[in-house]
């Protein structure tokens, strides 16, 4: 990228890539560092950020980077591990809180006339996620906001333009935390707001022509918006040395397969569909872990590819959609010291006997970053509007072990919801929705005769990234009209729940 305007400096906080995805939000390129490799020039950055992070500043294992080249000299803004690391080292203090600061909370306290706090008012709603808090301001610390429970919710350093906050404005419950990173960036740093979907676009091809040149590119076509705006933008770059394939795992929704290759066709690229579902339920067989079969589709995968690279001459390269969130639930951005909570088939390199270097043209931007270059590249709005699937597919959705007959069931499901949310005008109100087929038999009457079958849960969440999400309230006609329709067409099912679980602490996902 040729504007490297924000530096954020990541603590281990799973929320380090929502902060970047805020910052963009606001047209403005920002890089993440992890906290223990600051780069050496920091010429290019008008401003830093500090993320969070799981840890204590008590620990002595917490994160301690040297600052020196930073505090002081560049405009800095500390979110909460960041807010008390700079409070612990810097003669105030820092001590467990009475009770877990964790979740909604509102200021009470704004102090007038700060230009950190323009547009930002009393009651304002603020997202927080800690189990230390900052008794003590530390030297020259002055108090900007306050909560109820939570008396330094955010303060300055007299005499630098260092600003420190407990809470987390790049979550999406921060109601105000766009406008306060606005504040922040824009009239206290000074950054300008120049970049766009377009930029990223133009900046992106050139960066592919450069690092693939006249190779042979194989990507794999999941029909949905990643793959698809990252084929588009190779085929921008490379053209005719892009090979699409689309792969049938077996564990795709109904009918999926012969549509998302209709879905391809007009659209320029050279799409070749692979019928491997055989293949990946056989390696399935018998397996129950979610760890153990994300890797095992995952091998499947790579060995797919694998066959169909070496029919295509002199392919160098595998490209993914992997985006943001992928990473971060996989292993840390950078090589930093952000927690594992998953891992992703698509993220973690290739084994040593597969020839194909890997090229990841979304890696660094977030789902709703992903839909707006979509967009801005005249690609179907019905196509960049489907919701997020799992790379995994129903594998993730079946819990315990897979069979045909179960994804068989799933897939009816699915259908049935899905369906019937684009019919009540539910579709686009919701950011991802699936079902999941649970371990579990119940009992049931259907006909004056006992039953004994399979029992499902629906999910549907809001969210704007998946890193955090909502469950959405559908209206009880609606859920009570699927469940209906389930259980009388899909033979062995005969209970239906709703999931009404957040994520944290739950995951979108139940596997």
């Amino acid at each position: 990228m040729q504007q490297h305007n924000v530096l954020i400096l990541d603590f281990g906080s799973q929320y380090t890539q929502l902060i970047a995805r805020r910052v963009r939000e606001l047209n403005i390129y920002c890089e993440i560092h992890p906290y223990n490799k600051i780069p050496q020039n920091l010429n290019d950055f008008k401003a830093v950020i500090l993320s969070g992070s799981p840890s204590s500043v008590r620990s002595e294992e917490a994160p301690h980077p040297d600052l020196s080249e930073i505090r002081g000299k560049k405009p800095l803004l500390a979110v909460c591990y960041g807010a008390q690391y700079l409070a612990h080292f810097s003669g105030g203090l820092v001590a467990p809180s009475n009770t877990r600061e964790y979740g909604r909370a509102n200021l009470s306290y704004v102090k007038e006339g700060e230009e950190f706090l323009a547009n930002i008012s009393k009651g304002s709603q603020v997202w927080m996620s800690h189990s230390d808090t900052i008794k003590e301001l530390p030297t020259n610390g002055k108090l900007l906001a306050s909560t109820n429970d939570v008396e330094n919710a955010a303060y300055k350093i007299d005499g630098e333009k260092t600003y420190a906050i407990q809470f987390h404005p790049e979550v999406y419950h921060s109601t105000d935390g766009k406008q306060l990173l606005q504040n922040f960036l824009v009239t206290i740093a000074g950054v300008a707001q120049t970049w766009t979907p377009d930029s990223f676009v133009d900046e992106t091809v050139a960066g592919l022509k450069a690092k693939v040149g006249n190779d042979k590119v194989v990507l794999g076509l999941s029909g949905g918006v990643d793959s698809t705006v990252a084929a588009v933008l190779l085929h921008k770059a490379i053209g005719s040395n892009l090979h699409c394939i689309f792969v049938n795992n077996g564990l795709l929704r109904k009918n999926e397969y012969t549509d998302v290759l209709k879905q391809y066709e007009g659209m320029g690229l050279n799409v070749k569909g692979v019928d491997a579902s055989a293949r990946f339920l056989n390696e399935l067989a018998g397996l129950s872990d979610p760890e153990a079969k994300r890797k095992a589709i995952g091998k499947v995968f790579i060995d797919v590819f694998d066959d169909e690279a070496n029919q295509i001459e002199d392919a160098k390269w595998l490209a993914q959609g992997t985006i943001y969130p992928d990473v971060i639930e996989s292993v840390s951005v950078n090589g930093g010291p952000s927690a594992t909570i998953k891992s992703h088939h698509n993220v973690g390199g290739l084994p040593d006997f597969m020839k194909l270097k890997i090229v990841e043209p979304l890696r660094m931007i977030f789902k709703d970053e992903v839909r707006r270059v979509g967009k801005s590249m005249g690609i179907d709005a019905e196509l960049l509007g489907r919701h997020p699937f799992p790379g995994p597919g129903l594998a993730i959705r079946i819990l315990g072990d897979i069979t045909s007959e179960k994804v068989r069931i799933l897939q009816e499901v699915d259908a049935i919801f899905i369906n019937g949310l684009k019919e009540s005008g539910l579709y686009n109100k919701v950011w991802q929705a699936g079902a999941i087929l649970l371990p579990v038999n119940s009992v049931g009457v259907m006909g004056d005769e006992r039953t004994y079958e399979k029992v499902v849960a629906l999910r549907a969440v809001e969210s704007t990234d998946g890193m955090t999400a909502d469950w959405v309230n559908l209206p009880y006609e609606f859920l009570q009209k699927t469940s209906n329709n389930i259980i009388n067409k899909v033979k062995g099912v005969n209970r239906v729940v709703y999931d009404i679980s957040s994520k944290p602490p739950a995951t979108i996902e139940w596997e």
